[in-house]
């Protein structure tokens, strides 16, 4: 599968590059605001490019994996069309939401939900189903819109996001799960393939296409995985976007501002500044951050799992 890998990089970096040419055509640009840390118009709407590498190689090189697991593959490009969208007209947030919430109830109808919050203590806390849907429907939205709200400086949504598709290899690799294996591998090389155009100065940005589609596939892949590990573990899996949104939401609530309102006080608008706007900096320290989070979840694989089976073996 290593080609495979590798020809979704180049054939990413191709579209992203034929995006760059043609944005003012496609009337994608970013025009610079008072939240921006570029003072010029820079195209965006990378996402189009990179994701539709990454539908192009499924379909070229997984075709079989693509047609028995379509309903997952449709659900991701729903919400790449309301990002590309967005990114050629702007969509409200309403308006995103219900285009995932529509992406989450697709996946639920063919039973891929979460069903369980897993063991605490020896026992299971399932979810009743009148219950799984709306969690699962404002945990996957949650984490979508986590990822969105990252995507502020250049290159840090798609470092953060190799990061943690990259632990998720390994999951799918130790369980022998093979969707898990393809989603976050071709995922990985298409956004390598646009890093080299997004990394200090960036050339392009990703654009809702990208940043909303990004968000929502490891949100499937969060989904899919907890069939094999604890739900804690993907909270650290994918630490930095969760914690991030959490804290500055809670901080504008507090002000007496709504939640979703723009700001410039997400922690990379407040390391960008401790680091004297040193853009790289910042994106290699809280990919570090991202790492020692992931690597701890990944740790706590075989903790959760042992401790479970002490408690289980105690109380039987």
């Amino acid at each position: 599968m290593i080609y495979q890998v590798v020809l979704t990089m180049i054939l990413s970096y191709i579209l992203v590059k034929m995006i760059i040419k043609h944005a003012h055509i496609l009337h994608f640009l970013d025009v610079p605001n008072d939240r921006s840390h570029h003072c010029d118009i820079i195209p965006r709407g990378a996402g189009v490019g990179f994701i539709s590498a990454f539908f192009i190689s499924i379909l070229l090189f997984q075709y079989q994996l693509f047609i028995e697991n379509s309903f997952i593959f449709v659900a991701i490009f729903l919400v790449f069309l309301v990002g590309i969208v967005d990114d050629r007209y702007e969509v409200s947030a309403r308006w995103k939401f219900i285009v995932i919430f529509i992406s989450v109830f697709l996946m639920w109808v063919y039973g891929l939900t979460i069903n369980s919050l897993g063991s605490w203590f020896g026992y299971e806390i399932s979810l009743l189903t009148y219950i799984a849907l709306p969690f699962s429907m404002f945990a996957l939205a949650g984490f979508t819109n986590a990822l969105n709200l990252i995507d502020g400086i250049d290159g840090l949504s798609s470092t953060i996001s190799i990061i943690i598709l990259s632990f998720f290899v390994f999951i799918g690799l130790e369980y022998d799960n093979n969707l898990i294996v393809v989603l976050a591998s071709f995922t990985i090389a298409s956004l390598v393939g646009f890093l080299f155009l997004n990394w200090n100065p960036a050339h392009i940005f990703m654009g809702d296409s990208g940043s909303l589609t990004l968000g929502f596939i490891i949100s499937v892949l969060s989904v899919l995985s907890v069939e094999y590990i604890h739900p804690v573990v993907i909270l650290y899996l994918a630490a930095v976007p969760i914690l991030d949104t959490l804290i500055v939401m809670v901080r504008r609530i507090r002000r007496g501002k709504s939640a979703l309102s723009p700001d410039k006080t997400h922690l990379h608008h407040i390391m960008v500044r401790f680091f004297e706007m040193n853009v790289r900096k910042t994106v290699i320290f809280m990919g570090i951050l991202q790492i020692i989070f992931s690597s701890i979840g990944y740790m706590l694989i075989d903790i959760i799992q042992l401790d479970n089976n002490k408690i289980i073996s105690f109380l039987s």
